[in-house]
């Protein structure tokens, strides 16, 4: 080996590195002689000089690319020894196996010159230190560098020039194969065809990739291995959300043939670690899009309408498609005060729905962010939809979007126009330019901005009219809106409709509900945003409380507290009965219920006009009979009392009152009275 001469004692008392590498496991598994070459070099190593206990071999990096050496822990590994000191000889079949980067290169052999580390390879042996031998392997690694650029290149060229006429193969997804002669068709068993026909047979009943799953629950799924000693056997288990999506989203099943649907990225991460992404491209930067290139399962039209369906399901975007719950207004409804979005709770036995603003979740609720009950909203809002969307609503509405496609289509020819002028000017300039002496720079300057210009006000022209087109609006055939219109009312009470399908046609019209802010507590404002742009205020009033709906009414208790400081009880049954006033249980007043009043608004008892007030134990005292006896009366309305601020019973006491207590207690038989030198610590069993 050339240079045998560079190697001191001083390298071989340090470690030789045997650094082992292969692009892709395909070739560890296929193009074995390289590898058995690469291992090799630890003999070579011995025979140059080195103890084989102070060989050392790196082969964890067999079927990892050498463009990236974060990505490769045996080289980082070596980078580390060698920055240690510890290593006196790197070998490799040749320095593309060290890295196909020329920085991560670059880096090796400045670090191999500061710790005197000698690279060996096929050719010979390298000292860093020498400047011809760091320009020599510098070169080497540049050109590696390129080799690998050409190859993926070209072959990179050959697969999108056979993809471009959809010749490119590549494994298929369940339920298509190739057939003898290459071409795609459908799996010739049959219970794979019908399971792959149930997936979008089960999505366009449930509208959702989960209906879809749980339509699957208890059946089985295909999946035919690619790769490996699995390849090509059929396989069936659990359809999971994800490879249920794969299904849905997997132009094949159009009868499309795609290629460049992902792309691949490198990204470096904060720790200075490069990842591998391949993120999915929108459809119109696919590299090869050819429809009806073999059978399909569903029209490349189903294929859109599923596309455009998943993205409306996507509510991480933005999107807020109908859910199975009872609320109508569900997801579309938001807070007209915090601005946060309305969500829903149930409660209460039966249970019940709610509308909640969620702004209380970050400390953005106010005082006035409160809830509703679901259902008054829900019953405003489709009173609203039914009373908007009448055959007369209807035919306004085509009308106006007659005179907007007629305006659109007379803006368009607008703008067609105006691109046929700017593209004859652009041809004129270009006409002008070239024909001009290139040697006369005066002219020639002049005429190549214009030149530029005009091709700007082309390019200006082409978005303008391209913009235009992608504004036109879809309309609907009207004698079909016109048939919905009329069928509407009784569709949406047909109690075979389901709350989704409801949901559905709500949001056909209707973009958004707003509970907008009230003072008023007994009522809710609702505003409603037409798709259409066009805006509705509704209010609705809100149930009043069970406890709150059998309270004295308000005018009931403002005539006792104005008279009941003068009146006594009966007069004030009396004036209330009189003025047709009822109790909050729809009944009329009697004492018990003006006493309830009185006590309820602290309305005093009037004085006495005559005589003086006593308390209950001077009332018993003076009857000769017990406190309880009285307090009996008192709660029956047989007496009349006065409460003090304090609570303290007043009883008003004179001499036609006192005669009636004695009837009162002559005519009982429990009360029996005793004399005012006897106790008086006997129990009333009653009074009458």
């Amino acid at each position: 080996m050339n240079g045998e001469s560079k190697i001191s004692a001083s390298h071989r008392s340090r470690i030789a590195m045997i650094y082992i590498r292969q692009s892709t496991m395909l070739q560890v598994r296929e193009h074995t002689e390289s590898t058995a070459r690469q291992y090799g070099l630890a003999g070579e190593a011995t025979r140059l000089g080195w103890a084989p206990q102070r060989v050392e071999v790196v082969d964890v990096d067999l079927g990892v690319s050498g463009r990236f050496g974060a990505d490769r822990s045996g080289f980082r590994q070596l980078i580390a020894r060698v920055c240690l000191g510890e290593v006196g000889a790197i070998f490799g079949l040749e320095v593309s196996r060290l890295a196909r980067s020329s920085a991560e290169f670059a880096r090796l052999l400045e670090l191999a010159r500061l710790t005197d580390t000698l690279v060996v390879d096929s050719d010979g042996v390298y000292d860093l230190s020498d400047i011809n031998d760091r320009l020599l392997l510098g070169l080497k690694g540049s050109m590696s560098e390129v080799e690998i650029h050409l190859l993926t290149n070209r072959m990179q060229g050959a697969k999108r020039a056979a993809a471009a006429r959809g010749d490119l193969r590549h494994p298929l997804p369940v339920g298509l194969v190739y057939d003898d002669e290459g071409h795609i068709v459908l799996d010739p068993d049959e219970q794979v065809r019908q399971a792959v026909a149930d997936v979008f047979a089960e999505f366009a009943a449930t509208g959702s990739a989960y209906g879809v799953v749980a339509a699957f629950a208890h059946r089985r799924f295909p999946l035919r291995a690619y790769g490996g000693v699995w390849d090509g056997t059929l396989r069936w288990g659990r359809l999971t959300h994800g490879r249920t999506l794969g299904v849905l989203r997997n132009p094949a099943y159009a009868g499309a043939y795609a290629y460049g649907k992902h792309r691949t990225r490198r990204v470096v991460r904060p720790d200075g670690s490069v990842i591998t992404t391949c993120p999915v491209l929108p459809r119109d930067q696919w590299a090869v899009l050819i429809e009806d290139h073999h059978p399909g399962y569903i029209p490349w039209t189903r294929y859109l309408e599923i596309e455009a369906k998943l993205a409306a399901n996507r509510t991480s975007q933005g999107a807020r498609p109908p859910r199975e719950g009872e609320p109508l207004c569900q997801g579309i409804i938001g807070c007209g005060l915090c601005g946060h979005r309305v969500g829903t709770r149930y409660q209460g036995q039966p249970c019940r729905a709610f509308y909640d603003c969620m702004g209380h979740r970050d400390a953005a609720r106010t005082g006035s962010c409160r809830s509703i009950l679901a259902e008054i909203v829900d019953t405003a809002v489709a009173d609203l939809l039914l009373a908007r969307v009448s055959p007369e609503h209807i035919r306004q509405a085509l009308a106006v979007a007659d005179e907007l496609v007629e305006r659109q289509t007379r803006a368009c020819r607008a703008a067609e126009l105006a691109l046929e002028r700017a593209r004859y000017e652009a041809d004129r300039a270009d006409r002008a330019f070239h024909q001009v002496d290139p040697d006369n720079r005066l002219v020639a300057r002049t005429l190549e901005a214009r030149w530029e210009a005009r091709l700007a006000a082309l390019t200006e022209a082409e978005t303008t009219l391209t913009t235009v087109r992608d504004s036109r609006p879809h309309l609907p055939e009207h004698d079909s809106l016109l048939r919905l219109a009329e069928n509407l009312p009784r569709l949406w009470h047909d109690p075979a409709t389901s709350v989704k399908d409801r949901k559905r046609l709500l949001r056909t019209v209707i973009s958004d509900v707003t509970l907008l802010p009230d003072n008023d507590r007994q009522v809710c404002r609702i505003g409603v945003r037409w798709h259409t742009g066009a805006t509705d205020e509704i209010t609705a009033a809100r149930p009043v409380h069970p406890g709150t709906a059998k309270r004295t009414p308000q005018a009931a208790v403002d005539l006792v507290k104005t008279l009941g400081p003068t009146h006594g009880n009966d007069e004030l049954v009396d004036l209330l009965n009189q003025a047709g006033l009822r109790t909050g249980t729809g009944r009329p007043f009697d004492i018990v219920a003006v006493q309830w009043v009185r006590h309820a608004h602290q309305v005093p008892v009037p004085a006495p006009q005559t005589g003086d007030e006593l308390s209950v134990k001077a009332v018993a005292a003076r009857l000769g009979i017990s406190a309880d006896a009285v307090y009996t009366w008192i709660a029956n309305a047989h007496l009349e009392v006065r409460r003090t601020l304090t609570g303290r019973i007043c009883v008003p006491w004179n001499d036609r009152i006192e005669a009636a207590c004695r009837r009162r207690i002559a005519a009982s038989a429990h009360l029996k009275p005793t004399t005012p030198t006897e106790t008086t610590n006997k129990t009333a069993g009653g009074a009458v």
